[in-house]
């Protein structure tokens, strides 16, 4: 299992839009992977936007992000940097 903290960035936190891209990415590059959230409150197992969302994680908030699977190094590398990425919607 590998572990990685992340700290939000998007100024509008992790919403809908973010969360889709995040789950789109998880299940077509890493769908033998799973990967779990936890913020100070709950931890979720990342495989539903609402479940995603009910975290709240806000700009600023700081996440832990674990993941299990057969390419665990380059799985939480490309989740990790898509939950501190600054999205654009829509993009310019």
């Amino acid at each position: 299992m590998k572990e990685r903290v992340v700290t939000i960035h998007n100024r509008a936190g992790i919403h809908c839009r973010p969360s889709g891209v995040i789950l789109n990415t998880i299940n077509q590059e890493f769908p033998y992977h799973r990967f779990e959230v936890s913020n100070a409150d709950n931890t979720i197992e990342l495989n539903s936007m609402l479940a995603l969302i009910s975290l709240g994680l806000a700009a600023g908030a700081q996440a832990t992000l674990r993941c299990t699977g057969p390419k665990e190094d380059e799985a939480i590398q490309r989740i990790g940097d898509l939950f501190e990425k600054e999205f654009d919607f829509p993009t310019r």
